[in-house]
């Protein structure tokens, strides 16, 4: 795969139940610090809640998450909205619940409901995109192959992440995925210039 979905913006919604009212927060993250951030925001923004029950995930491979019921009966909160995330097909998102109690228990069934009704209605609100999964490269080389080295690039409309241009040269630059065997190609005619993949 080229690429991940996520989400561009942050997005909110509203579902009531019996008296009580369940937030959905929908909030594109990067990375664990983020999530505390957001997460420390939201209880800030609602001290007087019951509950602030989260799931999120991070990282292109998917295999980073958490859920948290917040004090809600086990697996009757971040599981349903974690399983939301996962319905959507996302990455480097948070999504959080917050909950203010109307005075009638729901039960788990009815929690689970609304719990995930939120979360999806936070979703549906939310602009989802693609973000592409890049593979960075330096090409070293001496300055009499700068026109050659940045003409291979600008040809294929890599993206020049870095550069550094004295006698001896170097240029980290980053394509998709699927450009990877195309800039091995490219690069194969120019026999002075020492390509390495720096990740991917």
């Amino acid at each position: 795969m080229d690429y991940f979905l996520t989400i561009s913006a942050e997005s909110e919604s509203l579902y009531k139940e019996k008296g009580s009212k369940f937030i959905g927060y929908a909030i594109p993250v990067t990375d664990e610090a983020q999530v505390k951030e957001h997460l420390e925001r939201l209880a800030g923004m609602h001290h007087q809640s019951r509950h602030v029950c989260y799931a999120y995930r991070l990282g292109a491979d998917l295999e980073t998450y958490r859920i948290n019921d917040d004090g809600e009966p086990s697996g009757s909160a971040g599981q349903p909205i974690f399983g939301q995330i996962r319905s959507f097909e996302l990455t480097n998102v948070l999504v959080a619940v917050v909950r203010y109690f109307g005075g009638t228990k729901l039960g788990v069934g009815g929690l689970i409901h609304a719990y995930k009704t939120a979360a999806n209605d936070a979703l549906e609100r939310a602009q989802i995109i693609k973000e592409y999964i890049p593979v960075v490269f330096t090409a070293k080389f001496e300055y009499a192959r700068m026109g050659d080295v940045m003409g291979t690039v600008e040809k294929y409309n890599w993206n020049v992440v870095d550069t550094d241009f004295q006698l001896s040269c170097k240029l980290t630059f980053s394509c998709k995925i699927s450009e990877q065997e195309q800039v091995m190609q490219a690069f194969e005619p120019l026999h002075d210039v020492e390509l390495e993949i720096v990740n991917g």
